[in-house]
């Protein structure tokens, strides 16, 4: 296994206020300058046929590689450049001229929103193995209310392949949203829209922990993925001990950690200052 450096990054902000008639919002985090193009209503079968073409025909890695192997099969495209590790909010929204108010019930011929992040400088492309990201975006309509979301995300090589982004599996520090922050029903509403469409396999369990401690000793920090059920759950000191998956039992293929040793001791260092000289950042 080899790692490398993803230089994008996407998050839809307030993901509840979103609509195909109110648009969305979109925060990007790149470590380059980058270029985030949205294109609305993009045909399935077409962007599919196009991540084909990125393996054995070109290589995707301009917004103009991907509009000639879509062959421009979308209602609408918006674009805006993206500085590095610049995380301002980019609003994303279809002309009231496009008069799209839905995109039919499911299964679907296109996509409400695909967005794509490339490098804008050649010289960035020629360092970096991911050259562009593709995200499908849900966004509800009158037809399809399921909550907004990012349904896939593809990682696209210069080496000619792509890599379908998966979640992790891990606990987290904070406790599950309490009752008044969602609607009644809304969980299980948004879990039979998934089923409906076909994707209610891909989205992970509730964990019961509210830490991200390894999960053998509860001491050291969570650092390890094991593939390929994808549970995050053992620290550095673990991880040579096992075999099996201690959370589903399932045996291990791979692992790889989240950071190296080194990037670890910078971390905590950091933390070690913020907490010295409080809202001071070094």
């Amino acid at each position: 296994m080899r790692q490398v450096k993803n230089p994008f990054g996407l998050e839809i902000s307030n993901p509840a206020a979103a609509s195909v008639t109110r648009g969305v919002t979109l925060t990007p985090d790149c470590l380059e300058d980058c270029v985030l193009t949205c294109y609305w209503g993009c045909n399935v079968q077409k962007l599919h046929e196009a991540l084909q073409k990125h393996i054995y025909c070109f290589r995707i890695k301009t917004p103009q590689a991907l509009e000639d192997a879509l062959y421009n099969d979308y209602l609408y495209k918006q674009q805006h450049f993206i500085k590095k590790n610049d995380k301002a909010e980019k609003y994303c929204q279809l002309p009231e001229d496009a008069q799209a108010v839905d995109f039919g019930p499911v299964p679907r011929a296109r996509y409400p929103l695909v967005a794509l992040l490339t490098l804008a400088d050649e010289e960035d492309r020629e360092i970096y193995d991911i050259i562009a990201m593709v995200a499908v975006i849900h966004i509800p309509d009158e037809s399809y209310r399921l909550s907004c979301r990012i349904l896939y995300q593809y990682l696209l090589l210069a080496q000619g392949q792509y890599h379908d982004l998966k979640q992790l599996f891990m606990s987290a520090n904070s406790p599950a949203p309490s009752s008044s922050d969602t609607f009644p029903g809304e969980s299980s509403n948004d879990r039979g829209l998934l089923e409906k469409a076909g994707l209610a396999g891909d989205e992970p369990e509730l964990q019961e922990e509210n830490s991200k401690d390894c999960v053998v000793c509860q001491n050291g920090p969570v650092n390890w993925v094991l593939l390929p059920c994808r549970h995050t759950c053992l620290c550095d000191g673990c991880i040579k001990y096992f075999q099996q998956c201690p959370m589903c039992r399932q045996f291990v293929q791979e692992s790889f950690p989240l950071c190296s040793k080194k990037e670890q001791d910078e971390d905590e260092s950091t933390h070690v200052l913020q907490d010295v000289l409080p809202g001071r950042v070094f």
